[in-house]
């Protein structure tokens, strides 16, 4: 698969992923729009009745745009997908543009499609289905590809936002977040050697832990996520220039996290 993020024209973002299939367009057009089908593959029961799509839970979606067997567009919530099969020699290269809100999320839609049309590939070639590949370290894989490490800085203030692979109360115990307690210093997991820390104003177990410094404040707050895990959000007020060591040791963490035995989320 090739897989990239790009900023759709309202400024969600849009997660591409094609592949090549050794398939024709009209099989792989059923496998797309046929229930039977769809069960196998898909991540939801997805189910078309004229221009309203059911999925089992949630609100329905619409179809926007058919042009059978090239192409269905259709909203999941919020969300939109735009499925299109092109022909290609004798097989045939499916494209997915899926476009959502939560920017960081996007490792998480990638791995979870990804994941899906491996066993769409399977179907089509007549295969059985097979275990479903580590999610926490397929998460991780397109959190490289995808580049979704960086950091911001703004005026006097570092944020650092990541997806991760675990959910808030494993990422509070990894942190060593229950011995944090107002008045002392923060539990060494929550702090880098370059900037000392100051004593913890604020501990929510499992949510937020908040600590002074020289020039400022840091805050790890712990966030509902997109699909495997919490999400972290670190904002240091006072200083820019700890930006990179930040982004080092939230990488470290997530890491940690996803090689860990427990199953993510």
């Amino acid at each position: 698969m090739n897989e990239q993020l790009t900023t759709a024209p309202d400024g969600r973002t849009t997660l591409h992923m094609e592949r090549r299939l050794p398939h024709p367009p009209a099989k792989v057009w059923r496998a797309l729009t046929e229930p039977a089908h769809l069960a196998q593959w898909f991540p939801a029961e997805m189910r078309i009745d004229g221009d309203q799509i059911s999925y089992g839970f949630g609100p329905d979606g619409k179809v926007t745009e058919l042009d059978p067997p090239r192409l269905l567009a259709h909203t999941w919530g919020e969300d939109e997908l735009r499925w299109e099969v092109r022909p290609d020699g004798d097989g045939s290269v499916l494209t997915l543009a899926h476009t959502f809100g939560d920017r960081f999320g996007g490792a998480s839609f990638a791995a979870g499609w990804h994941t899906c049309v491996q066993a769409l590939a399977r179907l089509l070639d007549g295969l059985p289905a097979t275990a479903p590949a580590d999610m926490g370290l397929l998460h991780e894989h397109y959190i490289a590809i995808l580049g979704l490490t960086s950091g911001t800085t703004q005026g006097d203030t570092t944020r650092v936002e990541r997806q991760l692979t675990r959910p808030a109360d494993q990422v509070w115990q990894a942190l060593d977040g229950d011995h944090a307690t107002p008045g002392t210093p923060p539990p060494a997991p929550f702090t880098i050697p370059t900037v000392p820390p100051g004593p913890v104003h604020r501990a929510e177990p499992g949510k937020l832990l908040e600590y002074a410094t020289a020039d400022g404040m840091v805050r790890w707050e712990l966030a509902e996520g997109t699909g495997h895990g919490a999400r972290l959000i670190l904002t240091h007020t006072g200083e820019t220039a700890a930006l990179p060591a930040w982004r080092a040791h939230i990488e470290n963490l997530a890491t940690t996290l996803a090689h860990s035995d427990t199953p993510p989320a």
